[in-house]
């Protein structure tokens, strides 16, 4: 059972920047890992995705601005955050996919292949 624990959100103000954490327990080797989003009153929204190989998909709202990466030593996520506006406000979650499962490049943003999340940690941007 695998298990994501995040850590990193808080409030900043527009242009600043933070770094998430996810911590995960259990075996995702294999997995691809993912930040979603969710504002109040909004849809879940996929943020970036990586797999084991080190191939990455952003959202087109943060092309240049976040840059996930994973340090499999420590099986832990991140997400550098860079000129944050207050748009990015949201709660952020981390998410895992079955590692026997195969998730092709142009759905890793959608939340469906993934079947372990965290819990979530908020991220205000004021302006």
């Amino acid at each position: 059972q695998v298990q994501l624990v995040e850590s990193g959100g808080g409030s900043v103000q527009a242009g600043g920047s933070l770094r998430l954490s996810c911590a995960a327990s259990g075996n995702t080797y294999g997995s691809v890992m993912a930040w979603f989003r969710q504002a109040p009153g909004k849809e879940r929204e996929g943020v970036a995705s990586i797999d084991s190989h080190g191939y990455t998909t952003y959202a087109d709202s943060v092309k240049g601005r976040f840059t996930i990466s994973q340090d499999n030593a420590k099986n832990t996520l991140y997400l550098q955050m860079n000129s944050l506006k207050p748009e990015d406000t949201a709660m952020y979650y981390c998410a895992a996919s079955d590692p026997e499962v195969w998730i092709g490049h142009l759905i890793r943003l959608n939340g469906d292949p993934y079947n372990y999340w965290g819990q979530g940690t908020q991220v205000t941007v004021s302006s």
